[in-house]
C-alpha cells in the first residue's frame, strides 16, 4: 500500500519506533513526532487505532517524553478486553497509530503559582505526565525540591518510575539541575515492599514528610500535581484543602492541579 492511500485510511498516522513491555499489564511505546506538534510538559493528546468499521477509536494519553524530544513516548496499561488497549498492546515498530496533534491538560507548570516544593502524586500509569515534567529543565529551575510519589499494587509496576528517576541525575541536559533536588517515594498496596500503603495515608499521618525530611504542606511553599485513579484524586484533593491549598487552572494558577481527563 502506498503512503498516499494509507494516509487516507489512517488520518494523522504516526509510525511506532519502539515498544517496551514492562510487565504483563504495562508497556510503553514511542512514535514519530509530527513536525508541527508543540506541547507543554504534562499535557496529553488523543491517540488510537481504526476500528473494523473504519472509524477511529481514540483515548487520551499523556505525553511522557520531554517537549524537546524528536519522538513522543506514551505509557499504557494492558486491558485484555479493552476496546483500545487490547489491540494497542500488540503494536510493533513500523506499525502506525492515530495521533491527534492537539495537546491539552491541567498538569502544567503554568497552572501553579510559584513555590519551593513541587509534589507529583500518581498511581499506575498516572506517572506518565510527570515523566515529561521531570525531563523538563524548567521544572528544576522553578523548585528547590521535586518529589515523585508513585503508588502501584505490586513492586514490578513501579519499574517505569524507578528507571526514570534513577536516570535523571545522569541526564546530559538536566543532570546538573537535578542535583540533590529529587525525592522519590514509591509505595505498594497489594505486595510487600520497602514502603507499603496508599500515599494519601502517608500524607495524612505525616510518614512521607518524616521519611523525606520535608515539612508538611504549606500553601506558601508547596505545590501539588495529581494524576491517578478517582479514589486517589479525591483523597489528595481533600488533603490539599485540609492544608489550605486551592485548586488551580491554566486560567487561574493556584496551589494544586488534578488531571481528570482519564476518569471514567
Amino acid at each position: 500500500m502506498n503512503v498516499q492511500t494509507r494516509a487516507k485510511i489512517l488520518p494523522d498516522a504516526q509510525t511506532v519506533t519502539q515498544v517496551k513491555h514492562w510487565t504483563d499489564t504495562l508497556f510503553s511505546f514511542r512514535v514519530a513526532r509530527p513536525q508541527s506538534l508543540r506541547f507543554r510538559s504534562g499535557e496529553f493528546v488523543m491517540i488510537g487505532l481504526l476500528k473494523d468499521d473504519g472509524k477511529p477509536l481514540l483515548r487520551a494519553y499523556s505525553i511522557a517524553s520531554s517537549s524537546w524530544d524528536d519522538e513522543l513516548e506514551f505509557y499504557s496499561i494492558k486491558v485484555p478486553d479493552g476496546p483500545l488497549t487490547s489491540r494497542l498492546q500488540k503494536i510493533e515498530p513500523g506499525d502506525e497509530i492515530i495521533l491527534r496533534p492537539k495537546p491539552v491538560g491541567t498538569l502544567v507548570l503554568d497552572a501553579l503559582l510559584p513555590g519551593k516544593r513541587l509534589w507529583m502524586i500518581a498511581t499506575g500509569t498516572g506517572v506518565a505526565p510527570f515523566a515529561s515534567l521531570l525531563r523538563d529543565p524548567e521544572t528544576w529551575e522553578s523548585y528547590d525540591h521535586v518529589i515523585l510519589a508513585h503508588t502501584c499494587r505490586a513492586r514490578d509496576e513501579l519499574a517505569y518510575g524507578a528507571e526514570l528517576t534513577a536516570a535523571l541525575p545522569h541526564d546530559p541536559l538536566i543532570g546538573e539541575l537535578v542535583g540533590d533536588k529529587l525525592r522519590y517515594y514509591p509505595t505498594t498496596t497489594r505486595e510487600s515492599s520497602e514502603i507499603e500503603g496508599r500515599i494519601s495515608d502517608h500524607i495524612r499521618d505525616g510518614r512521607v514528610f518524616r521519611a523525606l525530611d520535608l515539612p508538611a504542606w504549606d500553601a506558601a511553599e508547596d505545590r501539588v500535581m495529581v494524576c491517578g485513579n478517582l479514589a486517589l484524586n479525591k483523597d489528595i484533593m481533600a488533603l490539599c484543602a485540609d492544608h489550605g491549598l486551592e485548586e488551580g487552572a491554566n486560567s487561574e494558577p493556584k496551589h494544586f492541579v488534578v488531571e481528570k481527563a482519564f476518569i471514567d
